[in-house]
Order: structure tokens, then sequence, then C-alpha cells
């Protein structure tokens, strides 16, 4: 393993994240990254950091497009920092930020799984219109499934991890620690 005692000196910005969000990605931590983000320091590069064991896709695929127009409407830099524990939910926020920005703690740990989906289908009504409802679901999964490859397309583009591995890899719930991580180009460095 890499010695990365003194390695935290190269990144002084990351020392204090002007953006710090822990727990569940849900509504919550949504409305906790809006307030931050506005009271952030106007100029200079943005820097967050996130501690989750994973939550709502759909709320960190939010946060993420939050990141991306702030690139894309200001030119600001921002900085990904993950600490402890970057799982689910929290890796697909993490797409949102280019290789070259993302670092982790030491001994922290990604954790990158397919989406998930709990659904009972209740056919009741017309023989001619359950057809409907089944196309329905499949139509749903097949949407779903078209995001998370999208989301999985992000978080490895520019690094050293082909998306078929990420396919493979990911119904199984594939963990990467740090060292891993910034071996493979999926974060910039370890601090």
């Amino acid at each position: 393993m890499t010695d990365t005692r003194g390695n935290a000196a190269n990144y002084p910005l990351l020392a204090a994240p002007h953006v710090q969000l822990y727990g569940p990605v849900n509504e919550a931590m949504y409305a906790s990254f809006k307030q931050q983000v506005a009271d952030a320091p106007a100029d200079g590069p943005l820097v967050v950091s996130i501690t989750t064991l994973g939550g709502d896709p759909e709320m960190a695929r939010a946060m993420g497009d939050g990141i991306r127009l702030i690139r894309e409407y200001t030119g600001r830099d921002t900085l990904f920092l993950g600490k402890v524990a970057v799982y689910s939910a929290g890796a697909t926020f993490m797409a949102a930020f280019p290789v070259d920005s993302r670092f982790l703690t030491r001994g922290t740990r990604l954790m990158i799984h397919e989406r998930l989906m709990n659904s009972t289908i209740q056919l009741n009504g017309p023989l001619s219109t359950l057809d409907y409802l089944l196309k329905a679901k499949l139509n749903e999964i097949a949407d779903s499934i078209r995001i998370q490859d999208e989301g999985f397309a992000a978080l490895v583009e520019g690094s050293q991890v082909p998306l078929s591995e990420l396919k493979e890899k990911a119904p199984s719930n594939w963990y990467i620690e740090a060292e891993e991580a910034r071996r493979r180009g999926l974060v910039l460095d370890i601090i």
C-alpha cells in the first residue's frame, strides 16, 4: 500500500469542504446540499464531501445535476471528497464529478451495484387492458436500466475501468477500496 500520510498537504482545499453531506441520500440530504451550495463562497473551487451508505438514486442524480450546472454555467471547478463510505447512491453522485476532480480519504470504500426494484404487479380489470399494465412495468424497468447505464458510463469515463467490467461486477455489489480506486483511475488521489 502506498503511504498517503503526507498527501493531504498537496490538496489544501480538501481540508475544509464547503458542502459536507452525510447519512442517507434522500430529500433531506438534497435540501442540505442546496442550502450549503447557496451558503458557499461564490468563487474559487467548490469542495463537496460525502459519507453515505446509499439511498435514493434520483436524489443523487439531482445533486449531481446541480454540480454539473455549476461547472457549465460558472466555469467553477468542483471537487469531490469521499469519506469512509461512498456506497450506492453516493457513487451515483460521485459520477457527476470528472475523475480528475475526485478524491477519497484513506480507508474509504466505494460500493457500486445495480439499481434495485421491489414491485408487485396486481392484474385486475378487463383482460384487454392487462397487457398495458405489464407493458408499463416493462417500460419502467427498461428506462431504469438506461438511467443506470448512463450513470455507470459517467462513473468510469476517463478511468481504466471498462464499462463492461463495471456492469459485470455491479449485480453482486462491487466494493472498491480507495487504493484500488486510485490505481484504476476512478479517483485522482487519496488523502
